[in-house]
């Protein structure tokens, strides 16, 4: 592929990577028989930056980080077609299609997300395909066959299967009204609500991007996946391809995909243990203490490893995350889930020893598990009901998760100000063609998008924002609305920047549930409004903003990606709310815990467990001070600790404190509960291997392989994920093999454990017993 415009004269000035600093060194090289400026950082301020390598020195029109250098391309065509009519059909199929497969998979557990790379994927040759076979005419003007399919129509058409990939967070509130509180609310209510929740995070994403996709530090790397995947497809050689020999990246993908697809069959479906590989539990499969360490259902998963890409790839590909943000989140799991949890549960504190250590539930004062209608009344609180029933309690791991998010809450903010503050300061004021980075100096030739574009997307959202509150039951005021997206606005730069720089998004669920619960106690129906709005607009805020720096590292133009991304959302949320309808109507069973086909709704579970624990008895009964949990409102002060690593690498330039990132740290387990061991640490024993081990030591390798091995695990699994339940599980409901492979051990002796039956460490003697205080 040939690109026709030339690169911009490199600027003058010396390039600024971080901030405006002066320390920075030029040095012309003259090798290989062409001269091109390098420079070589050491100014003191980019210490404070872990991905950048400061001992190394870099071409003008390169990035200055080797993970981008490996995976993006630093050349553009603006003449290649993008936004094409024919990027737009299968664009519109995809956006159809990957809602409604990843909404159905959604309710399972473990689910299989399949994400924008299998479109990526299967793509390329349908677009290859079309290019030959559709006729070149002109449909309203536009070319339906402008030419042989483009990376960047490939892009096009990958964004927008992915923008409504995941499903809408608002669906989570559908089905916990249904399932949990008994109410059914009509179409126009269910759109309304997952259309505000969506879109409104964009306008915030568009006004954000100046901050999170401008700059070269803001390298977001699980985007550098797709880019690696498409440089591959499209056959496209750039600097940061690597020196290595070798097969070609092309058939790599092709060997990996297909080794990842039928290795699937086996933890999948031949021999499931292979995925709850607990195999200490195997050898002691009554005794609690050792389920309860070594269990992966509802232990602490001390057992380490599993076979499942799945499982691995639950809280995200180990191979796309940066080692030194890999470690942290890996320490942050060891130290408060494998020293601080054990203590806290074998010491009986909070009578936690009465419930099993990890769970995604509550429990009552007999451990089992706890019944919201039991405390209400018209779906409001009963304070007398509560009374005569039983307080609330939290597993060890749980009340630690939350505790670890009253920390993030804080820290945040922390790290962003001593960290990022003068980042800040100068993008705020720097204009895209004035970046320090050959991309953003070659996206500077396209028109942007204008700020009031983000703005009508906005006013449209709030509007129905307040028309489904005000139209509706709702239990929620117009001023929580309003507060919601306040908090969103604030935290969307702070959480932006450490997810665009560790691949880790700290989660505002937990903030936006204490807010509520303190000012609209005994409201369940408003405290998931005000979650879904508070938390999903930033987060949707980020999900596009990543989107953009795809877009931005693929020199896709603005407008185009603002078309597509919009256009994609509105008919993905329709689609998931369609699925969601039909799944809810037709499978048996549907949200219970022994469902046959694993429909048991765990992330719907958690979220209607949240809405006991924060709208119906509300944090004044758990948090406040006297209360069970009461001490777990300290951790807001441990959000301080940023203070320390900061002041250490200041200190200490070259030390390993700028590696330390608190937010990651104290967020990075914030899957948990549903997530668990099984997915935490093999996450890390890969990442540790791939990401340091390889990198260090066989960089050249690293950098061909690394990006497309990980685009190769997640597409392949994925479709073998499909094509066991749809050819196994699904036909015959999920009764083939179950005389014959179903049965075996293999299949069987995972769930034949202490850990699998959450069995607690302590049991009541008798049915009248309880544990905890006797008046509450």
């Amino acid at each position: 592929m040939s690109f026709h415009q030339p690169l911009p004269a490199p600027s003058p000035e010396p390039p600024k990577t971080l901030y405006d600093f002066d320390l920075t060194k030029w040095e012309t090289m003259a090798e290989n028989g062409g001269s091109e400026s390098q420079v070589h950082v050491i100014d003191e301020e980019l210490s404070g930056d872990p991905n950048l390598d400061l001992e190394a020195e870099y071409l003008e029109d390169e990035s200055p980080y080797p993970e981008v250098r490996s995976a993006v391309a630093n050349t553009d065509d603006p003449g290649m077609p993008a936004g094409t009519l024919r990027a737009w059909i299968l664009g519109l199929i995809w956006a159809v299609v990957i809602p409604g497969v990843n909404q159905f998979y959604f309710f399972r557990y473990p689910s299989v997300a399949i994400g924008p790379l299998v479109a990526q994927l299967l793509s390329f040759p349908v677009g290859r395909l079309m290019a030959r076979v559709l006729p070149q005419v002109r449909i309203f003007g536009a070319s339906l066959n402008p030419g042989p399919f483009s990376i960047k129509e490939h892009v096009v058409v990958t964004i927008m299967a992915g923008v409504g990939a995941t499903s809408a967070y608002a669906t989570d509130i559908i089905a916990v009204q249904r399932f949990y509180y008994n109410k059914r609310y009509n179409f126009g209510y269910q759109f309304i609500i997952v259309m505000s929740t969506q879109l409104i995070g964009f306008s915030i994403g568009g006004i954000a991007k100046r901050f999170l996709v401008s700059p070269p530090s803001m390298i977001w790397p699980s985007n550098l996946v797709y880019c690696a995947l498409f440089n591959t497809l499209h056959a496209q050689w750039y600097i940061g391809v690597g020196k290595t020999g070798g097969i070609s990246r092309e058939r790599f993908f092709v060997y990996a995909f297909a080794a990842a697809l039928l290795w699937y069959f086996f933890p999948g479906y031949l021999f499931t243990a292979l995925s709850y590989f607990s195999w200490v539990c195997w050898i002691k499969p009554r005794n609690a203490t050792i389920n309860s360490l070594f269990g992966h259902q509802s232990g602490l998963g001390m057992s380490l490893i599993t076979f499942d890409w799945t499982q691995i790839a639950y809280i995200g590909s180990p191979l796309a995350t940066p080692w030194w943000a890999e470690a942290n989140v890996a320490f942050g799991f060891v130290v408060f889930f494998w020293v601080i949890t054990p203590i806290l549960y074998f010491t009986n504190v909070w009578n936690s020893q009465f419930m099993p250590v990890l769970s995604r539930h509550s429990f009552n004062n007999k451990g089992t598990l706890y019944n919201v209608t039991m405390v209400l009344t018209d779906e409001q609180f009963d304070e007398e009901k509560y009374k005569a029933y039983s307080p609330l309690f939290l597993p060890a791991g749980f009340a630690i998760s939350y505790a670890l998010s009253f920390a993030s809450v804080t820290a945040t903010i922390v790290h962003v100000v001593l960290y990022y503050r003068k980042q800040i300061i100068v993008q705020a004021r720097r204009s895209l063609a004035e970046q320090p980075d050959i991309h953003a100096r070659l996206m500077s030739h396209y028109k942007q998008v204008p700020d009031w574009w983000y703005l009508c997307i906005f006013v449209a959202m709030f509007a129905f924002g307040i028309i489904g509150i005000e139209l509706y039951s709702t239990q929620m005021p117009v001023w929580a609305f309003v507060l919601a997206l306040i908090i969103a606005f604030v935290y969307t730069l702070p959480i932006g920047i450490i997810q665009a720089v560790t691949n880790q998004q700290v989660g505002l669920n937990v903030i936006t549930e204490l807010v509520i619960g303190y000012l609209l106690p005994g409201r369940p129906l408003a405290m998931m409004l005000f979650k879904t709005w508070g938390y999903i607009t930033m987060s949707q805020a980020l999900t596009f903003t990543s989107d953009m720096k795809l877009g931005h590292y693929m020199k896709i133009p603005p407008r185009t990606m603002f078309w597509c991304q919009v256009v994609a959302t509105v008919i993905a949320g329709l689609v998931q709310l369609a699925v969601q309808t039909w799944m809810f109507d037709n499978i048996p069973d549907m949200c219970s815990a022994d469902q046959k086909d694993r429909f048991v709704c765990a992330s719907t579970e958690v979220f209607y467990t949240a809405t006991v624990i924060w709208g119906v008895v509300g944090p004044n009964r758990l948090f406040s001070a006297g209360q069970v949990y009461g001490f777990l409102r300290w951790f807001f002060l441990f959000g301080l600790s940023p203070v320390i690593p900061w002041y250490i690498s200041k200190r200490y330039p070259g030390s390993w404190f700028r590696y330390v990132n608190i937010p990651v740290i104290v967020s990075g387990t914030g899957w948990i509960p549903p997530a668990s061991a099984l997915n935490y640490v093999p996450w890390a024993i890969v990442g540790f291997f791939s990401q340091y081990l390889v990198r260090r030591r066989h960089f050249g390798w690293w950098s061909k392989y690394n990006y497309v091995l990980s685009a190769a695990l997640d597409a392949g699994t994925a479709i073998g994920a499909i094509l066991v339940f749809f050819c196994l599980q699904y036909p015959s409901n999920g009764h083939i093999g179950e005389d014959s492979i179903l049965g075996w051990w293999g299949n069987t002796v995972w769930m034949n454990t202490a850990d699998y039956n959450m069995t607690a460490g302590k049991t009541l003697l008798t049915g009248s017993d309880y544990f905890g205080p006797g008046t509450w």
